[in-house]
């Protein structure tokens, strides 16, 4: 096994997320640190740890961001990050299947990525390198992020599932 981490300018943490039930609201966390321990080519038994900063929230809209990163939702003041420590990783097919504990708000339940590996290339200053790409999807409620609001043609302002993507790039630690 071989030790990654992940080049944070060369990756992306996504999420999207229903607005007024008919359309989406993407974002991303700017700031972000994970390391990985692993066969590139063979994730069985890789050690995978990501640690977010709450407050790198990015929706391209400075007043939502504030209220993402307020008690109302996040909380970022009291609880700073968001982490995700993989426990179960499965093969299928040319696919993974990567279960792990995502803690949100000081709440941790399991989530589940399916992961596809991009592959291996050496960048110009001769450093091998590895991508891998990332998609799964919670429940917000799950993790104490409860706040809506009504909307008068009935509905409600944000849906409850969020989509996640990922999109990395790792370089030998």
């Amino acid at each position: 096994m071989k030790k990654w981490t992940i080049d944070a300018a060369h990756s992306e943490i996504g999420f999207s997320v229903k607005h007024m039930m008919i359309s989406k609201v993407k974002g991303s966390f700017t700031s972000f640190d994970a390391t990985v321990e692993a066969n590139e080519e063979d994730l069985n038994g890789a050690l995978i740890d990501f640690k977010i900063d709450v407050a790198s929230i990015n929706t391209n809209n400075t007043d939502r961001d504030n209220h993402l990163r307020s008690a109302d939702f996040f909380d970022a003041e009291t609880y700073p990050e968001i982490t995700f420590n993989a426990n179960e990783i499965t093969k299928k097919g040319d696919e993974y299947e990567l279960t792990g504990d995502l803690t949100i708000k000081g709440i941790t339940r399991p989530a589940t990525f399916e992961v596809e590996y991009g592959g291996k290339g050496t960048n110009p200053w001769g450093v091998e390198v590895v991508a891998f790409s990332a998609e799964g999807k919670v429940n917000r409620k799950d993790f104490g992020l409860t706040w809506n609001q009504a909307l008068e043609t009935g509905g409600v302002m944000v849906g409850e599932d969020i989509k996640i993507s990922l999109e990395l790039e790792a370089n030998p630690a």
